[in-house]
This record gives C-alpha cells, sequence and structure tokens, in this order.
C-alpha cells in the first residue's frame, strides 16, 4: 500500500512517518521544506509543496498517481493561511484523489472542531471535515484530545514551558479545563491501523489516552517529571490571560494566543473507553508515558527556555530600535569623532547616522518577522561585528572604557546566537 502523508514534517506527521515506514509500506511525505525530512528519512519519497497555495487540482493530479491512501495531518493553530490548509487545499485535493483513484483520506483532526467553539482553527477544521465528508471519496475522521511525546510543539510545549518556571507555576483560572491526552506514538499507531482497516471508512473517532486531567493535574505532572520540585501554582485571572494572548497575536508567534487560549478552555476530554474499543489497543497513560522515559537535560533545557526564547527576540528587537533611536537623536557628536579618526569629510556625518540607524531599524524588522531567525541572525551577527570592528579602529579608546561600550557587544553576539539556536519552534 502506498500512503501519501500530509504534515509530514510537523509534530504528528514525524511520527506517522515513522510508524507507517517501519511496517513497510511506501510513503510518500508532503512537506514544505524538503530537505529536512530527506535527511531525517532517507528511505522515504518526499515531495516539497507550499499547501497554502496548492489549492488548484492540477497541481495534485500528478502526485497522486499510484497513492492508496491520503493522511492528512497538516494544520495551523493561527495566521492567515488557515482556510487555505483546512479547506481550500483539502478541496482541490479531494477533487484530484478521485480522479486518481486515491480509495480513502485520513483527516487529522482535532477533538475541538465544534460550532460552539468560535476560533478560526476550530471553525476551519470543522469545515474541512465537511468538505471531505461530501467529497465523495471514502473518508475517516480522528479528532485527537491534547497529544504529547517525547518532543512536543504547540500546547504540550506551553505545559512544559509553565511546569518549568523557576518561582511559582501560573494556573489560568481555576486550571479546571480537562483534557484526555493521548501519546503521539499512539496516535500514529491509530492512524496506521486505521488506513488498514477499510471497517473505520465513514467513522470520526476521538483518539484519546485512557486517563482525563485538568490542567493543574497536567502541570503538576510534568514539573515533577521534570525533576523540579513540588509545583507553587499562581492563579492568573482569566481576563489576564486574555490579555498575554493579545500580546500573542500581536507578535504573530509568542508562547500564548487567543487561539491556544480558547482551544485549552474549550473542552478536550473524551471516551477513553469507546476509543480503545473502537481501534483494539488502550493507549498508554500520561502517568506511565513519563515514568517510562525519565526526563533528560534537553527536557529541562526546553522547559526553561520556552519563555525565554520569545524574551529574548523582544530584547533584540529593543536593542536595535534603541540603537536607532539614540543614533537619530543623540548620535550626532559621536559620528562626528568617528568621521573625524578616519580623516572623512564633515559632509558625511548627517548620512551615516542616517543611514546606520535606517539600517538598526531593518534589522529590528528582520528579527521580528523572521520567526525562524534563519536570515536573521546572520545579518545581526555580521552587524555587530562590523560596527565593532570599524569603531573599534577608528576609536581605538573605547576598547578601554570603564563603561565596555565595545566590549558589551561580545556578549551581544553570543546572545544573538543563542537566539538563532533557539528561534525555530518546529
Amino acid at each position: 500500500m502506498r500512503i501519501m502523508v500530509f504534515g509530514a514534517g510537523g509534530f504528528i506527521g514525524r511520527h506517522v512517518l515513522s510508524e507507517l515506514s517501519a511496517a513497510g509500506y511506501d510513503v510518500v511525505a508532503v512537506v514544505r521544506r524538503a530537505r529536512e525530512v530527506e535527511r531525517a528519512f532517507p528511505s522515504i519519497t518526499v515531495a516539497e509543496m507550499d499547501l497554502a497555495s496548492a489549492t488548484d487540482a492540477n497541481r495534485w493530479r500528478p502526485l497522486l498517481q499510484g497513492i492508496d491512501v491520503v493522511v492528512n495531518a497538516a494544520g495551523l493553530l493561527r495566521g492567515r493561511d488557515l482556510h487555505a490548509v483546512h479547506v481550500a487545499m483539502p478541496q482541490a485535493l479531494h477533487a484530484a484523489a478521485g480522479e486518481a483513484g486515491v480509495r480513502r483520506v485520513v483527516l487529522v483532526s482535532a477533538i475541538s472542531a465544534r460550532p460552539d467553539v468560535a476560533t478560526d482553527y476550530s471553525l476551519t477544521k470543522l469545515e474541512g471535515e465537511q468538505v471531505l465528508r461530501g467529497s465523495g471519496i471514502d473518508w475517516t475522521i480522528l479528532r485527537p484530545s491534547l497529544v504529547y511525546g517525547d518532543g512536543s510543539y504547540g500546547g504540550t510545549s506551553l505545559m512544559r514551558g509553565m511546569a518549568g518556571l523557576p518561582l511559582f507555576v501560573p494556573l489560568p483560572g481555576k486550571g479546571d479545563f480537562f483534557f484526555t491526552p493521548i501519546h503521539v506514538r499512539d496516535l500514529a499507531r491509530s492512524i496506521r491501523i486505521v488506513c488498514e482497516d477499510t471497517a473505520f471508512t465513514g467513522q470520526t473517532l476521538e483518539p484519546v489516552g485512557p486517563e482525563t486531567l485538568d490542567l493543574r493535574q497536567l502541570l503538576e505532572r510534568y514539573r515533577s517529571w521534570l525533576g523540579f520540585g513540588t509545583a507553587r501554582l499562581l492563579t492568573v485571572p482569566m481576563p489576564v490571560m486574555r490579555m498575554l494572548g493579545r500580546l500573542g497575536d500581536f507578535a504573530g508567534d509568542g508562547p500564548i494566543a487567543t487561539n491556544s487560549l480558547v482551544q485549552m478552555i474549550a473542552g478536550n476530554a473524551g471516551n477513553s473507553e469507546a476509543f480503545a474499543d473502537a481501534i483494539g489497543f488502550e493507549p498508554v497513560s500520561l502517568e506511565q508515558a513519563l515514568r517510562d522515559r525519565p526526563a533528560q537535560v534537553q527536557d529541562r533545557w526546553h522547559a526553561r527556555l520556552f519563555f525565554l526564547a520569545p524574551a529574548l527576540r523582544a530584547m533584540l528587537v529593543f536593542l536595535w530600535l534603541a540603537s536607532a533611536w539614540l543614533g537619530l537623536v543623540h548620535g550626532a557628536e559621536q559620528t562626528a569623532r568617528f568621521t573625524a579618526e578616519l580623516g572623512l569629510p564633515d559632509a558625511l556625518v548627517a548620512p551615516l547616522r542616517i543611514s546606520s540607524s535606517l539600517l538598526d531599524i531593518g534589522i529590528a524588522a528582520m528579527v521580528l518577522f523572521d520567526r525562524r531567525a534563519r536570515w536573521a541572525t546572520p545579518v545581526q551577527l555580521a552587524a555587530v561585528l562590523g560596527y565593532t570592528l570599524v569603531i573599534g579602529i577608528a576609536l581605538p579608546a573605547l576598547w578601554l572604557d570603564p563603561l565596555g561600550p565595545l566590549l558589551k557587544n561580545l556578549p551581544i553576539l553570543l546572545l544573538i546566537a543563542v537566539h538563532g539556536a533557539i528561534a525555530d519552534k518546529r
């Protein structure tokens, strides 16, 4: 059987690739950037495609030739491409799949895909389900609860970060939001079983684990697992959480966003016994999974860095904007000294001061919008090194200044490098 997997580069998708390839199936992974998946899974065929722009059935017809089953695990929690990825792209895919003879589509949706959950994430997920049901192709829909695993992304990363805070663990509201978490390996196993068994055709299942926990219990268990001691919970009123969510929306990829907050409080509990009976095995409990896989130093680093990473990014943006403002408002005298030491004409003082400030503003924008820091990191390193070398040569006395205006650039370089190393959350 040849199976095509969408969202194959994500947290769930990679485990699906591992499960299906281990079972001996011919797997085709559809990802936005092929290189990383090709390196991790050299035996798997990888097709590169930007799903948000793949809304024409003609783009899918060549890729779907010979495909038996499609597993659609692609999803976005927020952003302008939600409708394209959850609705428009699947419409085109289903039209092409019907013509290509694809036997079935397995959609990984969400347990919160309900009309009463008023987020664009849930509503587009729900619309995507309706599109699949009306496509004329055999289908199975899976609506998992919170998915956790050895790695993490999204909600599970947020919980780890909250559990890893040093003094108090913030608890939104009363923390009485319920989840029936399922391990990502059990979800991947469930997807494989559904692909193999046509008896699941036309069914909507809710993959969940064997126990339902509230947010307080989840945070306590994660903190114990990380080895950080007893959790001292600090209640955060929901209006404050909503304000933080709106700040996260503005930042674009902050640790908390309105969608994730609404999804959390919407209700993510499911029927454990019903799912185990349907799928034919009992998923592992969170307690057992954490016991069988003790936390390592990398897990503690991730938890501690979760909130530090966006704070570091914000500080770098502030640093470049402050540098630009200081250059424009107070930099005339220093720029004049610089040009005089290099023997440059006075006419260059204003252009140098203004151009360097504009460069700083441009770098601040790059740090803000380059969420993976692929370009922002080398540009920042080059700029700081350039400033340091040129100013150090022109004004060597600054190296001996007690306040260390040039020496401070050395830890800033390391700060930029650390941000570049941890910025990519995927």
